[in-house]
């Protein structure tokens, strides 16, 4: 390969890699796109709904309105308000959350492999931590007005130590961020990890991993 070949071929590569870059999260080419749910998802979300179908209440949802139910085992329910329950997100690159505890409720450690978080605590004492990749632990205890914001795709929880209820809001820069709840995804998967690779990992005997399974079957 002689000189000139080589310059060129260096200038391509500076050249493409911001734009490689730049195509993880495509910027939308018209002033909206409301999903059409009964399509297949593409590169950058679902197709359009026709632009003559599109109405008024395509960019309006109360979803987050309503109080979750917290009867649960673990006492927190999360409302989603993502493009899934509100097409007019298509191709925004925004989503939200409500997250309603009882008292002692803990939303499960989790990430989301497609989106920093942020969120607002509305209600109530709220513990909230993430772990970064180092594996060091980083939490505080927020109140009524306070804010938090996770790293895109560490693990966190928020759990809430108040003697009420407790809701917090939370908003994502990806119109569907993804939600891996390590508990259901190590002991719950389908079909399941391997037993031996969760004995050895967790240095336990097979009969722990086999209660930890049946009790997240239940």
């Amino acid at each position: 390969m002689d000189s000139l070949t080589r310059l060129l071929y260096c200038f391509m590569v500076l050249f493409l890699l911001p734009l490689l870059a730049d195509s993880a999260d495509n910027d939308p080419l018209q002033d909206f796109c409301v999903g059409n749910l009964a399509a297949s998802p593409s590169l950058n979300g679902f197709p359009c709904k026709s632009a003559s179908s599109v109405t008024s209440d395509d960019f309006f949802y109360d979803g987050l309105s309503k109080e979750g139910n917290t009867n649960n085992t673990v006492g927190a329910v999360v409302t989603p308000a993502n493009v899934l329950a509100f097409p007019g997100l298509n191709t925004q690159g925004i989503s939200m959350n409500r997250v309603d505890f009882a008292p002692g409720g803990v939303n499960p450690p989790h990430s989301h492999p497609r989106s920093t978080e942020s969120g607002i605590v509305i209600k109530g004492k709220l513990l909230v931590g993430f772990v970064a990749t180092d594996n060091k632990f980083y939490s505080k205890v927020l109140t009524r007005g306070q804010m938090f914001v996770i790293p895109r795709g560490l693990v966190h929880f928020q759990q809430n130590v108040g003697k009420g209820k407790a809701l917090a809001f939370t908003a994502f820069n990806s119109q569907l961020p993804g939600a891996v709840v390590l508990p259901k995804t190590i002991f719950a998967a389908n079909p399941s990890i391997p037993e031996e690779v969760l004995t050895k990992s967790f240095k336990v005997e097979a009969d722990v991993i086999k209660s930890i399974r049946s009790k997240l079957s239940s």
